[in-house]
């Protein structure tokens, strides 16, 4: 079982805390390159009315590499601190397992690629007046490569530290399944408050970072395995920097398409939340034949 697999003799949640702080800390440490050309630059972030506002005074690519550099140097010491801290290797962080399903990522990936792709395309057929056509070749070709590289690791320390480090922690605190699904939901959400979405859209669009904590902690427990979560944030991440990107979102891009219309908040969250995220969910657990649903989101254990 996922998060019963854990050594609670040694490692117990102060452990955790100890732990989280480092990675914490390594994590700001990143993000000094980001504050260096800054300064260098001497961008008065001060007059600035929002993040959005900053990103766009770089250029898409370096600040997307800017963006992405903390967690390139968060992912080694996450691994120093399970292995070296929990003595636990790195797969049972991700499975219960013996090994990773590479399957299943592939899978999940290609699922939630294909119709993020989709809905993007249809919606520029059907909107074209809302986008601008912005292919240009070697800057693309630059994002592709930047993005193929990074994103994935990117999206993989979130997913390791979420669904992986944070809810093991919270389940040595709680000996339940259903206490660290909401908790780590919540925190993913809240840590989304800082994104330029939050300042164009309102608060009101913290629920869907908080639901789609909750549907990624879902298919995790259900699955005993963060597989299937980490091929749909890579995918997610991916598919959105190289098709579309707009002036208000977190990833400034060389996407194939900028996105110029008025954002609104209203029967997008809803649909995401309530029907694909549902639909989503039933594939995966049609394919892989989940069953006890109750013992495996709220289970307790000792």
């Amino acid at each position: 079982m996922f998060l019963e697999q854990v050594d609670s003799k040694n490692n117990s949640f102060v452990k955790y805390l100890r732990g989280s702080l480092i990675i914490i800390f390594i994590h700001f440490l990143g993000q000094i390159p980001l504050s260096l050309y800054l300064i260098s630059g001497n961008i008065n972030i001060e007059n600035l009315e929002d993040q959005s506002q900053i990103l766009s005074l770089i250029p898409p690519n370096l600040g997307l590499i800017l963006i992405l550099i903390p967690f390139l140097v968060t992912l080694p010491v996450l691994w120093f601190v399970v292995t070296k801290l929990h003595n636990q290797n790195i797969t049972s962080l991700i499975t219960s397992r013996t090994k990773i399903d590479y399957g299943k990522i592939i899978f999940a990936f290609f699922l939630w690629g294909g119709i993020s792709a989709t809905l993007v395309i249809s919606d520029y057929l059907i909107n074209p007046d809302d986008y601008v056509w912005n292919f240009k070749l070697i800057p693309f070709l630059t994002l592709l490569v930047i993005a193929v590289l990074m994103i994935p690791i990117q999206t993989t320390v979130e997913e390791l530290i979420f669904r992986g480090y944070l809810m093991h922690g919270f389940g040595r605190l709680t000996k339940n399944r259903w206490g660290p699904l909401l908790i780590t939901s919540v925190i993913f959400g809240m840590l989304h408050l800082w994104n330029p979405e939050i300042d164009k859209l309102g608060i009101e669009l913290i629920w869907y970072y908080i639901g789609t904590g909750l549907f990624l902690g879902v298919i995790t427990l259900m699955d005993d395995g963060m597989e299937l979560a980490l091929g749909f944030h890579a995918a997610n991440n991916l598919i959105t920097a190289l098709l579309v990107t707009a002036s208000w979102t977190a990833f400034q891009t060389e996407s194939l398409l900028i996105d110029n219309s008025e954002p609104s908040l209203g029967k997008e969250l809803f649909v995401t939340l309530l029907v694909i995220y549902p639909i989503i969910t039933i594939i995966f657990a049609k394919k892989y034949q989940w069953k006890h649903w109750k013992k495996q989101l709220t289970n307790k254990f000792k």
